[in-house]
């Protein structure tokens, strides 16, 4: 591979301590989910820095095939629902459902399309294929 770009964060104090990227823009307190048997604090937490990076990557991936086919997406938006939970043998597990809104495409054909190729190409969808569930949803207005 060749490196484009890295970037370096550091966790100190695992999911109850705090976050810090090298370069600075990020530099959060982390809390403990109650769900995770913790206090629900106001820090972050893994799940929504994962989510978070994993929505604009998809919506950047999602950009990109657009605009190869032409396709305006218009004021899109991408959500990522990230949840953990624990497998039947116990070991804790993630899953992800995208909410692809896109506001620009007429037709469930071709925003179907859209999403699926986006996640083929997407570098977190890479990342994560065949090791998460990965739903992927097609939100539209009524």
């Amino acid at each position: 591979m060749e490196t484009l770009y890295t970037a370096k964060a550091t966790a100190k104090g695992g999911r109850k301590g705090h976050v810090k990227t090298e370069d600075g823009p990020i530099d959060l307190p982390l809390s403990m989910p109650k769900g995770l048997g913790g206090d629900g604090g106001d820090g972050v937490n893994p799940e929504q820095l994962f989510g978070s990076a994993y929505s604009a990557c998809f919506g950047s991936a999602l950009g990109l095939v657009a605009s190869k086919h032409k396709v305006d997406l218009g004021d899109f938006s991408v959500t990522a629902n990230v949840s953990i939970g624990k497998t039947d043998e116990g070991d804790l597990q993630l899953a992800v459902v995208l909410d692809s809104y896109l506001p620009g495409v007429d037709d469930i054909e071709t925003g179907e399309k859209l999403v699926n190729e986006a996640h083929e190409v997407c570098p977190f969808s890479r990342a994560t294929r065949d090791n998460i569930d990965v739903t992927l949803n097609l939100l539209r207005d009524e």
